[in-house]
């Protein structure tokens, strides 16, 4: 997959933006980065896309702009000269995607069924946009054409939002989703963008599911362990359930045989996806200790420790 490609599946979220007036793209941009999502596709629908997306890539270099809507070789010629770092168009036009291709820009033509599919994969290509998503059968009509096609990637946009989006990502052949809830054409008219930071905010807390599994706690041996299980069982009739390192008492409290990871215990967080989460908390300044990853046989990350603790304990994400 195109670097430009991989980086997006580890934002997770394109928002899809259009742009009437040139004005209003660096506060948005500065929104978008600001909430989260340092990406988007300026779609050319209208005459201000080629000055928004110049703006953008001047003022913001780490922000990865593309182009939707992309029709023709020369607008791809003209948003790649402006700084669009990737392609996107609503169909598969050869044309278009043999001049990308040729050029070196990343392109994700739209498709919506198995011909789509395969004219990518005949061009060389090995991730696709399915739109409209919703329209087009959503996550399992992408689910059903995957079993024949298990290289290709998808990119789905139209009806995507905050209640359906977790089911679209959870698909590992998803890389991301385009979306504009975060980034409404009112907002934008009204210039409400941290209205909109809020709402991309909002946008990635939903895609990441940050929720507690449990809290661990560490103990001298495996006698205090054991005593500090029953205790907890017999107030408040927590079923033990003994492993090989731990006790856990309910599935809420795991209590280590010694002292495990961090001061006082530890605390897992699961999330919809490891890789996801450690971009998006290193953007926020947060270290991990790689060390401690360990990884699914598709390379994906499965659980991994911050670096620091918190509070005498040291947290750990678990998918």
């Amino acid at each position: 997959m195109n670097k430009v490609l991989e980086e997006l599946s580890l934002i997770g979220i394109v928002p899809v933006i259009k742009i009437d007036d040139a004005k209003d793209a660096l506060p948005l941009a500065k929104a978008l980065i600001d909430g989260g999502l340092p990406c988007a596709e300026v779609t050319f629908r209208t005459a201000a896309a080629k000055d928004a997306i110049k703006a953008i890539s001047e003022a913001y270099p780490e922000m990865i702009v593309g182009a939707g809507t992309v029709l023709t070789p020369e607008q791809a010629d003209i948003a790649a000269e402006a700084g669009a770092k990737f392609i996107v168009s609503p169909g598969l036009n050869p044309e278009v995607v043999k001049h990308c291709t040729e050029k070196g820009y990343p392109i994700v033509p739209g498709i919506n069924n198995p011909t789509g599919i395969e004219q990518a994969l005949s061009l060389g290509l090995d991730t696709v946009k399915f739109f409209p998503a919703e329209n087009s059968g959503g996550i399992s009509m992408i689910k059903a054409m995957s079993a024949p096609y298990g290289g290709v990637k998808f990119m789905p946009t139209g009806g995507i939002g905050p209640a359906n989006i977790k089911d679209y990502l959870a698909f590992n052949k998803i890389i991301a989703c385009g979306g504009s809830w975060m980034v409404k054409a009112d907002m934008i008219a009204a210039g409400d963008f941290d209205g909109i930071r809020k709402l991309t905010e909002e946008a990635v807390a939903t895609m990441l599911d940050f929720k507690l599994v449990h809290i661990g706690v560490n103990s001298d041996d495996e006698n205090e362990a054991d005593e500090s299980a029953k205790t907890l069982e017999k107030a408040f009739g927590f079923a033990r359930d003994e492993r090989t390192k731990s006790i856990f008492a309910s599935s809420a409290i795991e209590i280590m045989k010694s002292k495990g990871m961090g001061t006082h215990g530890h605390v897992a967080i699961k999330t919809s996806n490891v890789d996801r989460a450690v971009y998006h908390l290193s953007r926020k300044g947060f270290e991990f200790d790689m060390s401690t990853a360990t990884y699914a046989p598709d390379g994906s990350m499965k659980f991994v420790y911050l670096k620091n603790e918190i509070g005498g304990f040291a947290y750990h994400l678990v998918k």
